[in-house]
């Protein structure tokens, strides 16, 4: 029986970097211990926002100097102008359509390939200037993303022979906000696509604590929900979804990079109201 505990971190654009950084910095506060075991975790599965949070705290720099990155004036983010009412209208055209999951996702592929955005490299550079460390971390890191032609899920890690920044971008690229990332000559998107926190990326676990950015009661275009996701799951999890307050800090936007900050915030605040429950469940 596997006794390996997981850390999954959910997409959620630059409100859930911001959150999901505030949430650990905010257990931190109140259990120094726990959030330890945390960013210790054997496993740590990233999707799109969680690719980089779970980069980010592979890496080097402390979770503290994580958090003042976030909450500071400076950044290198790139406001697409795109919003999500947009971006869901153009998710909405692709599954109005008949089809199983793949064919849909391959329709996703479509737009995200034909959509204008900034050039390639330009975003490779934006995702370059969040991580801390380019190099694959020695503890186990899973970043998903979509092949945009095939619609399969793909899984990146430090034996994948993929650069850490090109994983992370392709799991960060949002169907017509972001260029799709060119890898092994494929073309690859936003891994949240087709759900937020791919549970199953750490089936090999038996505890997993899931922080997701958005509501627990939030819709799913392609299942009954994250929360019912993660009850589905066969390991052991405590999840922590955005509570009211943080909701309200995300704003209209999760994507603008104004932000960032108030998401961090907001997320230090219900990490130090969650703290607790969080020990306990680790004990």
């Amino acid at each position: 029986m596997t006794t390996k505990r997981a850390l999954i971190l959910a997409g959620g654009g630059l409100a859930g970097i911001g959150w999901e950084t505030g949430i650990l910095q905010g257990i931190a506060d109140e259990a120094p211990d726990t959030a330890r075991a945390l960013l210790d975790s054997d496993v740590l599965v990233g999707t799109s926002a969680g690719s980089t949070v779970a980069a980010q705290i592979s890496s080097p720099l402390s979770l503290t100097e994580l958090f003042e990155r976030q909450i500071g004036d400076t950044s290198a983010e790139l406001d697409s102008g795109a919003d999500v009412d947009t971006i869901t209208a153009l998710f909405l055209s692709a599954l109005s359509q008949p089809g199983d999951l793949r064919e849909r996702l391959q329709r996703i592929g479509t737009i995200a390939l034909n959509a204008p955005t900034v050039p390639e490299p330009a975003r490779r550079s934006v995702i370059e200037a969040r991580l801390p460390s380019h190099t694959w971390p020695a503890q186990a890191l899973r970043i998903t993303a979509i092949d945009t032609v095939t619609g399969d899920l793909a899984v990146f890690d430090s034996s994948s022979g993929v650069d850490l920044v090109d994983a992370v971008a392709a799991s960060c690229a949002v169907p017509g906000t972001w260029p799709p990332v060119t890898i092994g000559g494929r073309r690859y998107m936003d891994g949240g696509v087709s759900t937020p926190v791919h549970t199953a990326v750490a089936s090999d676990c038996a505890t997993a604590v899931v922080l997701v950015p958005a509501s627990e009661t939030a819709p799913s275009p392609f299942s009954a929900g994250t929360a019912a996701e993660i009850a589905a799951f066969g390991a052991r999890t405590f999840a922590i979804f955005a509570d009211d307050e943080a909701l309200a800090a995300f704003g209209p936007n999760l994507l603008d990079p104004r932000c960032r900050r108030p998401s961090a915030l907001a997320g230090r605040e219900q990490g130090r109201r969650v703290a607790a429950a969080v020990t306990e469940f680790l004990a």
